[in-house]
């Protein structure tokens, strides 16, 4: 068989036979031919091995059949794909709301009292109503005068998504690369990919001049564009199929990337973002990655040491 779906159940909700019984029922009516489910982690995540369907119309069968047998669909997610290449050897991640949990530019607008007008526009770029290029401008002129010191000030509020660090302790310990590419700052990038082992990471640059932010963004500027441009630079540099590349995001600025990695999940993302994606993670955390790439719950690694620059 070609071909395997995989059910993954968030930490809140039990994964069940039946539920994974209905979705293989609803592949063998569409003519299917489905092999046994292979459990990854009990209640959480299965595997669902068939052929002689496309992926995309598995999916679908899948999340129609849940749906109609009012199995909790709602709280699970599914992902199907081809066997062969499941198991990726580049992974390429967005930063905030992937990575780590917080928009570190709203946070940064929070000290000169205009966290939610700055979360506005970047609620808005992100789900590609505007421009993204145009709003990080407009956002980063509104910190003009802010004192660099509070950079480490705001650092102290990140917090990494679950499963963030298994993520990528488990993928690094099985060979793969993991590097981090980012509409934010690097400023913030630096210390998530030491926070974490990234292999790189990529962002943009804020202008500080006698330790005081100018309200500058310094050109040039990474979008979603660069974004894709660095998936297809990491793939290339590491000699890496596109076949055998993931990259995950969640706003508008990640779709390029997205559309074109062997596996682009759209994480938690934003409507028109998930919308497009090819895979989609809406209920589980970034465990959910790991399970979809055939990893199982007994293989998971979680090596970290602490975020660099935090208090203790």
């Amino acid at each position: 068989m070609n071909a395997v779906a995989t059910l993954i159940a968030p930490r809140s909700t039990v994964l069940d036979e039946s539920a994974v019984l209905s979705a293989r029922a609803a592949l063998v009516a569409l003519g299917a031919d489905a092999g046994q489910p292979d459990w990854l982690a009990p209640g959480t995540a299965c595997d669902l091995p068939f052929g002689n369907l496309a992926p995309e119309q598995a999916e679908a069968a899948i999340r129609h059949a849940l749906a109609g047998a009012a199995l909790a669909a709602p709280t699970l997610d599914v992902v199907a794909q081809p066997a062969a290449t499941r198991r990726k050897r580049l992974l390429v991640a967005d930063m905030e709301s992937t990575i780590i949990e917080q928009e570190m530019l709203d946070e940064l607008g929070d000290y000169v009292g205009l966290k939610d007008r700055i979360a506005g526009i970047t609620a808005r770029a992100m789900n590609g109503e505007i421009d993204f290029r145009a709003a990080l401008h407009e956002r980063v002129a509104l910190l003009k005068g802010l004192k660099e010191e509070v950079i480490d000030e705001v650092w102290q509020r990140a917090t990494l998504m679950p499963g963030a660090a298994e993520l990528v302790a488990t993928m690094r310990a099985n060979g793969a690369v993991c590097v981090l590419v980012s509409g934010g700052f690097c400023c913030f990038t630096g210390r998530v990919r030491d926070w974490l082992g990234f292999d790189d990471d990529r962002g943009n640059a804020l202008e500080i001049v006698d330790g005081v932010l100018t309200g500058r963004a310094l050109e040039p500027i990474l979008d979603k564009d660069s974004k894709l441009e660095a998936l297809l630079a990491y793939a290339g540099e590491h000699r890496v199929p596109m076949a055998e590349t993931m990259a995950v995001g969640d706003g508008a600025n990640d779709l390029p990337m997205l559309l074109a990695a062997g596996l682009g999940v759209a994480y938690h993302a934003k409507p028109t973002v998930a919308a497009e994606a090819r895979a989609r993670v809406d209920h589980g955390d970034l465990t959910a990655l790991l399970y979809a790439q055939g990893y199982r719950a007994t293989e998971f690694r979680n090596e970290f040491h602490g975020a660099p620059g935090r208090q203790p």
